[in-house]
């Protein structure tokens, strides 16, 4: 049964603190719209009330819903509200309310607007007023998104705080204390270990005694947010991309390197064994990545390798790979050995000191310490929530000072870039002078067992690629390695603080010899000093030609070549060489 009577809904809506410090407040809204009602003579049915929720779309208010229901319902006629804005801000929701109105025999009143819906005039004042509210909506949107892009360009990122982050002046900065549990995440990945693999091994040794899963390693590998990139607006159809935003965790270098080998995570080889090439090989036909395979021998208890695919029905076996590339192995595992794993650490530890921010960091956990005692001996903590806080500080602070001493104790040795050269021409000369003990110190390729052979080849290794050889069986092409690797290699080969063996013909036949840039006259003085603190070796000059690698020199035939290297800075073929011998 229709309603004779005027009987009212009053709707009141309020989204933020500001319309509430500019006077639409729930209760002065309600409070000024009932004594409207009693004015005009209405009979109130209900008070509907959408508490910080936008006008922005209808559809997510749930008492102006209801309020629509109950008109539906014939239990009132009348939408009483104190301005339009309050019921909607777009025209397309004002035309549909409109209708509903029209159809149900209802109309709207306000208290602060001349809105009649009864009549075309009132419908064309109500239109006018509406698209003056629209575009106030969309220019509020407008500086809202100007903001937000000024405030995540100064490294204001919206959200919560990621794992290894931490907030300074409502910033996003590393957090010295976690930092280092996102970048180990990063360099196992690397290495081969699936997500679950990672969760396992962070379970097993309870870091932050928390739960790890798989999905969650998933989610810290994937965010740009760790190499220093924000994504606003990810999940929508035009995200923007921001970078360099924040400082990264996580070298650019090895999160892009993460991704590809994300791709690479296919299941097409046995994961219970571990295979040096796993994910390095492609087949030369197809281009997919070649599967493993190995085989049991009883006769002499021995697992051979193969690698295959299973579309072409090609395959080569391991050691074939392995034997070809024996030399380069042996070459990377002594840059791993000597420059990665020591010097590079060393050096980068002085460029990014982190001693200012490590011991700022320190000095907050011990007010903290003592904030939360103070607490306890106020009764603000009880003694088991006063221990448990202090344990996590205490670790804490313990942490900081292993860093800090690190930290020093690297500042303290006085290496640089030249002492790289150094190490790598003491340990040659040795290898020459005294073979059987450092054969006996010094660890070899073939000295290392199956994993560490893998890490190695995942560490610097990109692919390898194959082809036939004259009798039709695949072999070795080329061997590409990691970006990572190889730019730290290059600067310092560049620089003249790497050697690298090259071939080279003279009076003794083919073979390899070591190799590095151009160094200045004083650098190589000095160079030769250094190394005469140790042995007696001696300086003589020749020429290098690049084209024919021929290399023409003078020397007695006990004298063995430790190192060639330009002593012009040019880039003609034929070249002088500098030449180390003892």
């Amino acid at each position: 049964m229709e309603l004779k009577r005027k009987v009212c809904g009053i709707y009141i809506r309020v989204s933020t603190e500001d319309q509430a410090r500019e006077g639409f407040s729930l209760p002065e809204q309600k409070e000024r719209l009932e004594a409207m009602c009693k004015y005009k003579g209405y009979q109130i049915y209900k008070v509907y009330e959408d508490a910080g929720i936008s006008a922005k779309n209808i559809k997510d208010r749930p008492a102006f819903n209801e309020l629509l229901e109950d008109i539906k319902k014939k239990k009132i006629n009348i939408i009483v509200a104190l301005k339009l804005d309050r019921v909607t801000r777009t025209i397309y929701d004002w035309e549909f309310i409109m209708k509903f109105l029209e159809e149900n025999d209802a109309y709207l009143d306000c208290a602060n607007d001349e809105i009649n819906t009864t009549s075309a005039n009132g419908k064309m004042v109500s239109r006018l007023l509406m698209s003056v509210s629209q575009n106030e909506i969309e220019r509020t949107s407008e500086r809202t998104k100007i903001g937000l892009a000024g405030a995540i360009k100064e490294g204001h990122i919206p959200g919560p705080t990621l794992l290894g982050f931490k907030r300074e002046n409502k910033k996003l900065v590393p957090d010295p204390l976690t930092k280092g549990i996102i970048l180990r995440i990063f360099r196992l990945y690397f290495e081969g270990n699936s997500y679950q693999r990672i969760a396992n091994i962070y379970n097993e040794e309870k870091v932050l005694g928390r739960k790890w899963l798989d999905t969650t390693i998933l989610k810290i590998i994937q965010n740009p947010l760790y190499k220093g990139d924000y994504i606003q607006g990810k999940n929508t159809p035009h995200p923007v991309y921001y970078e360099n935003v924040v400082e990264g965790i996580v070298p650019r270098e090895l999160w892009d390197n993460c991704q590809v080998q994300k791709k690479k995570n296919t299941r097409n080889y046995i994961r219970n064994k571990t295979y040096l090439f796993l994910q390095k090989l492609h087949c030369p036909i197809c281009g997919e990545i070649l599967g493993g395979k190995a085989t049991y021998k009883k006769q002499n208890n021995t697992i051979y390798y193969y690698y295959g695919c299973n579309k072409c029905k090609n395959s080569i076996k391991e050691n074939i790979i392995e034997e070809s590339i024996i030399h380069l192995l042996g070459e990377i595992l002594e840059y791993d050995s000597i420059v990665n794993e020591f010097f590079l650490p060393v050096l980068k530890n002085k460029l990014y000191n982190p001693k200012e921010k490590l011991t700022k960091e320190l000095k907050k956990q011990k007010e903290k310490k003592e904030r939360i005692k103070k607490a306890y001996i106020n009764d603000v903590f009880t003694l088991e929530e006063y221990q448990k806080e202090a344990k996590i500080i205490d670790a804490n602070i313990k942490k900081l000072n292993q860093d800090l001493l690190e930290s020093n104790q690297m500042d303290t040795l006085k290496l640089t870039k030249e002492d790289i050269l150094i190490k790598r021409d003491i340990d040659f000369i040795n290898k020459i002078k005294l073979p059987n003990l450092y054969n006996q110190i010094v660890i070899s390729w073939k000295s290392l067992n199956r994993k560490q052979k893998n890490k190695i080849i995942m560490n610097y290794i990109e692919d390898i690629t194959l082809r036939k050889d004259i009798k039709g069986n695949y072999c070795v092409d080329t061997v590409n390695f990691r970006n990572s690797f190889y730019n730290d290699f290059k600067m310092l080969y560049d620089e003249g603080y790497l050697d690298w063996k090259i071939t080279k013909a003279d009076e003794n036949g083919v073979g390899k010899i070591r190799y590095s840039k151009y160094l200045p006259k004083e650098q190589v003085e000095n160079h030769i000093k250094k190394l005469r603190e140790y042995y007696d070796v001696n300086y003589i000059e020749g020429t290098f030609d690049s084209e024919s690698n021929q290399l023409k020199l003078k020397k007695s035939k006990d004298e063995n070549i430790i190192r060639i290297f330009p002593i012009e800075n040019t880039k003609k073929e034929n070249i002088k060489m500098g030449i180390i011998t003892i």
